[in-house]
């Protein structure tokens, strides 16, 4: 049986949850056994969202063939068992990259290139690409329907309903029904005016899922059914939650895939999410709470952080634990103002994310140093490992103007360098060391503790590496270099032995980690932490009890 397509717009403004909508989709017919594959179009004409700034575009996820792509990829991996590449991510860019090479190369043999049919047929050929050997195939049309850069992705997908017909294609649209405070009413003419645009294009929706912070009344529903010429239970509340991962059970609760598996025509088991009912369960009922600093440099744009911290919700939650995130900004652990102490202590647990430059760098020297002299458990995620080495060097081993090449080419002690196959390559898009590659543990380590196995495979994006030249005095000092490829070229986790919880890996764990399978480090980063705020709170109880007992303070009670 061919696949059948489930296309997913949005309408009113961006950020109305169209990618998580579609991964719930997914989540939702996996549920029912059915097998899905799910895709992001960007409109954008960046070829990928490599080269993007990180407060321009959040945050870029990475797939195990190297792919650099949108953070919906995230989602999707995270509710599904997708196995996504770069063929589940497409830009306008990328297309019409694709398209020049084509028309360079003579593959049209003089033809005139145009939007249609070229464009538009490279778009349904990648779609079909990602549509076989799945019962359903979800695509995401990112951006907003009236956008300009829009168009030749709403009229691919039009195409695909005049080629299929009802039975094989539906159209769910993302859109707003805002709760005006002032007239203390709900409004539906964001909606209507959003449909009216999609059927200005050839497009009528089959679903609408209305997102708002409160359930729409049956009148609200049927005066949207009305004017947008929908069924009336074919309009959805997407209601406002506390954790992303209720969305599954609330779509379950309005019957969303029903009523796609009955427009779809497709005969499927009866659905059951008691593992997701179980998430939800311990989301809302922790046992207690952990806390974990984030020290970076991207902290006033959560998004570029996206599946990091989703990965430290699912090791949270492995712990039944509710988890508080404090944003640190690196830079302003610089100043003198304020000591760093002062602004870390508290937390359970403290950690250092990815990024790129020398801005706020000397902060997380700062934050690292803390970390490790008060024995507070640290886990470093790729520059985070970087700064670990970095901040080990100079305050352990003597080496006080170690550095990294990356923020100081004149360093006398280079522990960090650039990729030696990058030497001489200074073009960024796509260039870095990217995807799963494997990593050897070594027996006996924290880490082989924590995964429980001698080899891995994770998922890379950086363009700097440790120099193992100075891997015989950063050992000498006391740091452990417990995981590196099986050929020995790169080295991929560190950890210092006496201390409670401190580990570096140079990959991006976050990105393998899902909410029903967290991801091992993160769930052992975050028990470990819980460990030492629980130790914390002994030692100020005993404390206080030894101070209350004292022969001087006897009388004052």
């Amino acid at each position: 049986m061919s696949a059948k397509y489930l296309f997913v717009t949005g309408g009113v403004v961006s950020s109305l949850g169209k990618g998580l909508a579609a991964a719930t989709l997914g989540c939702l017919f996996e549920s029912r056994g059915l097998k899905v594959n799910l895709m992001k179009f960007d409109p954008y004409l960046n070829v990928d969202p490599g080269t993007m700034s990180p407060f321009q575009h959040g945050e870029v996820f990475v797939t195990d063939d190297g792919a650099e792509t949108d953070l919906d990829l995230g989602h999707y991996e995270r509710f599904t068992h997708a196995r996504l590449s770069r063929d589940n991510n497409w830009t306008t860019g990328r297309l019409y990259e694709q398209i020049i090479t084509k028309e360079r190369r003579g593959d049209y043999l003089g033809k005139t290139v145009q939007v249609i049919p070229h464009v538009t047929n490279e778009i349904k050929a990648a779609m079909k690409k990602v549509a076989l050997d799945v019962d359903v195939a979800i695509v995401e049309i990112g951006g907003t329907v009236g956008d300009i850069e829009s168009l030749p992705f709403m009229e691919a997908i039009r195409q695909m309903r005049q080629e299929l017909g009802r039975d094989n294609t539906l159209f769910v649209h993302v859109t707003l029904v805002p709760f005006i405070a002032a007239a203390q009413e709900l409004k539906t003419k964001p909606t209507q005016h959003s449909v009216k645009e999609l059927l200005s294009i050839g497009i009528q929706p089959d679903i609408l899922l209305c997102r708002t912070d409160r359930f729409l009344s049956k009148e609200i529903k049927g005066k949207i059914a009305l004017f947008c010429n929908v069924e009336e239970e074919a309009v959805i509340t997407a209601k406002d939650v506390a954790s992303i991962y209720e969305v599954p059970l609330v779509f379950a609760h309005e019957e969303v895939d029903t009523l796609a598996l009955r427009y779809l025509k497709i005969e499927a088991r009866d659905r059951d999410l008691s593992k997701w009912e179980d998430i939800v369960h311990r989301a809302y009922n922790p046992k207690d709470t952990v806390t974990i600093g984030i020290v970076g440099k991207y902290v006033e744009y959560e998004d570029s952080y996206k599946s990091l911290k989703e990965a430290l919700v699912h090791g949270a939650l492995a712990h039944n634990l509710k988890l508080q995130i404090n944003w640190i900004e690196a830079e302003g652990l610089e100043s003198a103002e304020q000591s760093c102490e002062s602004q870390l202590e508290g937390y359970d647990g403290i950690l250092v994310p990815g990024g790129f430059g020398k801005r706020g760098i000397e902060g997380m020297l700062k934050a690292i140093q803390y970390a490790r002299e008060k024995k507070v458990p640290y886990f470093g995620i790729c520059l985070g490992m970087q700064s670990a080495c970095i901040e080990f060097a100079r305050n352990v081993c003597g080496l006080r103007d170690a550095n990294s090449s990356e923020f100081d080419q004149s360093t006398p002690h280079r522990v960090i360098y650039k990729l030696r196959e990058l030497r001489g390559v200074e073009e960024l898009g796509g260039t870095m060391r990217l995807g799963a590659w494997a990593c050897k543990i070594e027996p006996g380590t924290l880490a082989y503790k924590v995964y429980g196995a001698a080899e891995i495979s994770e998922r890379h994006r950086h363009r700097y590496e440790f120099n193992r030249e100075y891997e015989e005095t950063l050992v000498a000092g006391g740091l452990r270099i417990s995981g590196a490829t099986p050929d020995g070229t790169y080295v991929e986790i560190v950890e210092i032995p006496d201390h409670p919880y401190f580990i570096g890996c140079q990959f991006h764990p976050e990105f393998k980690s899902k909410p029903l399978e967290p991801h091992p480090l993160f769930k052992a980063f975050v028990g470990a932490s819980y460990e030492h705020g629980q130790r914390r709170k002994l030692e100020r109880q005993s404390a206080e009890a030894e101070m209350f007992l004292r022969p001087e303070n006897v009388g004052r009670r």
